[in-house]
Order: structure tokens, then sequence, then C-alpha cells
């Protein structure tokens, strides 16, 4: 059942602490939808099912679109899926079946009850309205670092719920009252996964996970520092095989990247506390249908999925 339509409206970037809505309104119909000009996100982002068609992903992370998505299941044992209104519960098969054992190792690694998880991809990937530029071709996902409680979520719960601030104040490191050595076990977990390509995370959490691994250390290679990582991991998996038309990043090749030298930048007084610009900052136009891959244009005019 599909509980949420396209969000109009909203946040500039939605993370995880942004809320949703629990009054969805649909997006008005486009007065020119053939306009070569229009940026592909207001097509993308009024496909509420998925494209009826083999599963492909196909383009760049930042760069494409998903045929025969999957949905990940609003709820199950060991995960709640949050902030439904943006309708971006949907992935590459491979992507969902990593969650779904990704919640129970949580369960039993960390102790967790289970995982909160945040946006995978819009039904047919591509770019989305707010937000991410990246998730357009079901291979990314977010994981809320904070763990699922013990009881089912309402529906008000998972739109207006905030995560949990995992870093100090002053950005240095991890406040050790929120972030568990329960939360390494997790990311290690997901890192172990081989599909698993690449997480992102703030860099005080990199710090962090570099400091308390213990034994086999070699998954922190997948760990990056990024930006707005702070409530939450970024799990990015490799092109999965039979999606041809899919471009993968190059391997990971600079080891466990835990020197004072590797994460020098991410501690920087101008990275940790960026001067705002003077100037108003420009809306994230994205790409047109024109500049994503001609498969996309198949993508949107397929009939929707039975579900």
């Amino acid at each position: 059942m599909l509980l949420a339509l396209a969000f109009a409206g909203g946040s500039s970037a939605a993370w995880a602490q942004d809320k949703g809505s629990l009054d969805p309104k649909p997006l008005p119909p486009l007065a020119n939808p053939n306009d070569p000009k229009l940026g592909a996100k207001e097509l993308f982002a009024r496909k509420l099912l998925p494209a009826n068609m083999p599963t492909q992903s196909i383009g760049t992370y930042a760069k494409g679109c998903l045929a025969g998505a999957e949905q990940m299941p609003l709820n199950g044992e060991t995960w709640q899926v949050m902030r439904l209104s943006r309708n971006r519960y949907w992935g590459h098969p491979d992507m969902i079946a990593l969650l779904k054992r990704l919640a129970a190792k949580a369960h039993k690694d960390a102790g967790w009850p289970g995982i909160l998880v945040g946006d995978i991809g819009q039904p047919r990937g591509g770019p989305a309205l707010t937000g991410h530029a990246s998730h357009q071709i079901g291979l990314d996902a977010d994981i809320w670092l904070t763990p699922m409680p013990d009881r089912k979520l309402s529906r008000e719960e998972r739109e207006e719920t905030s995560a949990t601030m995992m870093v100090r104040d002053d950005r240095l490191d991890i406040d050790p009252k929120v972030f568990t050595p329960g939360h390494l076990l997790v990311i290690r977990d997901a890192a172990q996964e081989p599909a698993v390509q690449r997480i992102f995370v703030n860099a005080a959490i990199k710090k962090a996970l570099c400091r308390e691994a213990k034994g086999d250390r070699s998954w922190l290679s997948k760990i990056r520092p990024w930006w707005g990582h702070d409530y939450h991991f970024h799990i990015r998996i490799r092109c999965p095989a039979g999606s041809t038309k899919c471009e993968s990043q190059p391997e990971n090749k600079e080891g466990e990247a835990c020197s004072a030298a590797d994460l020098a930048y991410w501690f920087k007084d101008d990275v940790i506390h960026p001067k705002p610009s003077p100037e108003p900052a420009e809306p994230r136009r994205g790409p047109t249908l024109a500049q994503l891959p001609a498969e996309c244009r198949k993508v949107l005019a397929a009939p929707a999925a039975k579900q």
C-alpha cells in the first residue's frame, strides 16, 4: 500500500533530522512536461510507483535512474522506515536485501532492537526535488544513528522525530554520551558487506572508529568523511551484476585512511565552521532529462508496476 504522495515543498536539504509531513499533498501537474529546460527532478518526483521493467540501475549515483525498483517494507522485526511522506523507500533489490541483513546483524551484534531506515531512493530513482544529489540509482541508503525503539513508531513519530546528533558541539569528536560501542558494531557490519563500496560519516565519527576499532580493521578503508552525516550514515553499494548501464566509483586504494594527515582537512577551522557566503546560494537546478542516460526516458514512460 502506498502510504505517501510526492511531497510538495519542504527544506532544500532532506537530511535525517528534517521533518516530514503528516498530510503530504500531490504535486501539481506540470504546465509543459516536455520543456527541454525542465529539471528532471520535476518528472521523477511525480512518479509514485516503480517502472514495470526488469531491474536495472542506470547511470551514476548522482546522474541516473532506476528501473524495476523494490520497496523496503515499512516494518520488519528489526527495522522501521522513517519519513514515509518522502516516498523514498525504494531501491535496487540488492540494496533492500542488504538492509534487511544489516537490521538483523544490528540486533544480534549491537543488541539494538533494530535500525531506522532513512532515504533510499524514489520509485524510479532520478534526481529529487529536495535533499540528496545522489541516491538516484537505488544503490544508496541512509541509516539513522538512532537505534530503533523496542516498539512500533506512530506515523507522527516517523515524520517528526529527530535523529540524534552524534558529534560534540566543538565538532572535533563524537559525543560519548550518545555514540556507543554499538554504533561501531553496526557501521562495521555494514562495511563488511562485500557489495558495500563506501560508507559516508561525519569526520568525527571516522576519527572515533579509527581510534576504537580492534582486530581486523580492513573495513575502515570504506569509511569516508563527508558533510551532513552527523545523525546518520550513508551506505553505497557497487553496481550489481546485470546492471550493464550502471557506473560504479573507483575502488578504494588508500587503506584505513586513519592517520592525522588523512583527517586533517576535515578538522580545519574553516571546514568545521565555514563562513556564510555573502551572496545567497543559487537554487540547485539539477540535470535535465536530456542530461541523464537515454534509458531514463524509457523508465519515466513505462507503466507503473503493480503493487
